[in-house]
């Protein structure tokens, strides 16, 4: 039984958001429709509104939504209409990284992801006029009152979960917390740097200090957003503007460097900062999205001793990782909500502005 869905469609590179109702397909045996309560904003939508990241169009996107269950496929074991659920990025399931556990690494991810289609080339998404919209963004396309998603890469919430704020914990938190925790294993009492105090940033720090970190570096050019990362755990902070950030972490770490930083803003010559600011030996994780054909000096990384690592999704088994957070949260110990600013899905460039801007961290549009 398709469905029909009001939409924020994108129909080329660097144009506004259209609202259009637009019609779902017949969900398979593997999938399930959800009824969108939330979705969170992320830089991915953005950089691929700006290019930064090839897509076909017109595109429905959104890769953070968290909802309720309204159709379950006949193969589907273990949810049910009404459960409540967030959805995260799209792994297939049999290659070998997904069946060794390393969903975020899977060997078709890219094509999953971002092109636009069920792994079987389908589409999920049709236009009113009968032509076709590109969905399954991330397995989603989570800008839209419902959406198509393999059973697979749904969490199932518990019932007093807010539906309204767990959206961004399928990407930008789950990136930050779990870069820290997954992909570079911080040990207690650890030093770490993490450049950019975005999202993805301010949920790294939350990890760190989660992980038992004793040295919290944040970097920014931003002094309200510094503020922030101190409130949520960092122990010192770095106005890159106004002082030197090398000469300044150095005298934080007593001389020695960092043991470990996340680079959350894919510029360059922040990049080449972290290098000279971790100590011999040092594991750097990359998790911004780059600008097409930006490079760093290999002398940054050459008889420095030191490990990049290209995180992708913080090396999370979502299905694991955010009742972890959830948990931790309720704990009082992970407070993301504190990220988040809420706004109507009418109100989706507002959202888009003041991401940019930075007047709000993480938007999330509340559907009506």
């Amino acid at each position: 039984m398709t469905t029909t869905a009001h939409a924020a469609v994108l129909h080329d590179q660097d144009a506004p958001f259209t609202f259009e109702d637009v019609t779902l397909d017949d969900i398979r045996p593997t999938e399930m429709l959800v009824k969108v309560a939330a979705t969170g904003l992320c830089h991915t939508d953005l950089a691929v509104q700006h290019g930064d990241i090839p897509a076909p169009f017109p595109y429905v996107l959104g890769h953070e939504g968290a909802g309720v269950v309204e159709q379950v496929g006949d193969a589907v074991t273990g949810y049910a209409v009404g459960d409540k659920v967030a959805v995260s990025f799209a792994s297939c399931g049999h290659c070998a990284k997904c069946v060794s556990g390393e969903e975020a690494y899977c060997r078709n991810f890219m094509a999953l992801n971002f092109a636009g289609a069920r792994e079987d080339g389908s589409s999920t998404i049709t236009a009113a006029d009968g032509s076709a919209v590109h969905g399954a963004f991330f397995g989603q396309s989570s800008f839209a009152s419902h959406l198509i998603v393999e059973a697979r890469n749904a969490v199932k919430l518990p019932e007093d979960a807010d539906v309204e704020i767990a959206g961004p914990l399928g990407c930008g938190v789950q990136t930050g917390a779990g870069t820290v925790l997954n992909s570079l294993d911080v040990p207690a009492g650890a030093s770490i740097i993490v450049s950019g105090t975005g999202a993805v940033g301010l949920s790294a720090i939350m990890g760190a200090k989660v992980a038992g970190a004793t040295t919290i570096i944040a970097v920014d050019i931003l002094p309200e957003r510094l503020a922030f990362a101190e409130k949520l755990g960092a122990t010192h902070t770095v106005n890159s503007k106004e002082e030197d950030a090398v000469a300044r972490i150095h005298e934080i770490t007593g001389g020695i460097g960092s043991d470990y930083a996340v680079d959350t803003t894919a510029v360059p010559a922040v990049v080449e900062m972290l290098a000279a600011a971790t100590a011999f030996g040092a594991k750097i994780a990359l998790v911004g999205v780059p600008k097409p054909g930006v490079t760093i000096s290999l002398g940054s990384i050459s008889g420095a001793g030191k490990s990049y690592i290209g995180a992708i999704e913080g090396d999370a088994v979502p299905q694991k990782f955010i009742p972890e957070m959830l948990a931790l949260h309720a704990e009082g110990r992970f407070p993301f909500d504190q990220l988040i600013t809420k706004y109507a899905f009418a109100d989706i460039e507002q959202a888009i502005a003041d991401t940019q801007s930075g007047a709000a961290v993480k938007a999330v549009l509340v559907m009506p």
